[in-house]
């Protein structure tokens, strides 16, 4: 049970990991959460960093879909500065968003990773979904107050993972 919970990669942050690297892996689209991951939850105009990120993914051919729990609305008005096109209502940790997205690609399940967070919504959908997972720091130390339910359980969660699994590590990027 407790595998569902466990990111191939650990990475600080998403915007050290390269299209190169993400090619190495045979990634040919990015899956990301929204809320502390791409951007903070109290800031939807994502930083200078992201946006070249995205913009150096883009070059690459490597297609960014934005993979959220939340509405319609809150996700639209999120990414409308970032043009970003996103799957609402995910339904996180099942499957249902992240397998909408790859199937509308016409993607295996190998060449897509899904990039979050959070253990129990983004890991956990991205293992249920069979696909790889890169899990990184949140952005912001807060959280909006459902996710700190979650960060309340996840910690109980990551006492478990680091006993059974003591070789995970943060990573400054994939290939650390």
């Amino acid at each position: 049970m407790l595998e569902i919970f466990k990111p191939t990669w650990m990475v600080n942050t998403i915007y050290s990991v390269s299209p190169a690297q993400l090619k190495e892996q045979g990634i040919r689209a990015v899956f990301s959460d929204l809320d502390n991951t791409l951007i903070a939850w109290n800031n939807p105009n994502g930083t200078p960093e992201l946006k070249k990120w995205m913009k150096a993914l883009h070059e690459a051919n490597i297609p960014l879909i934005v993979i959220s729990n939340n509405s319609k609305e809150r996700v639209a008005k999120a990414v409308d500065s970032l043009d970003l096109p996103f799957v609402s209502r995910s339904l996180k940790p099942l499957s249902f968003g992240i397998d909408r997205a790859r199937k509308k690609l016409g993607l295996t399940k190998n060449e897509v990773v899904m990039v979050g967070d959070q253990l129990l919504t983004d890991v956990a959908a991205a293992n249920q979904a069979g696909i790889r997972s890169i899990l990184v720091r949140p952005l912001l130390n807060t959280d909006k107050w459902d996710t700190r339910i979650n960060r309340f359980f996840e910690r109980r969660v990551w006492k478990q993972l680091l006993k059974k699994y003591p070789d995970l590590k943060w990573q400054e990027d994939l290939n650390d």
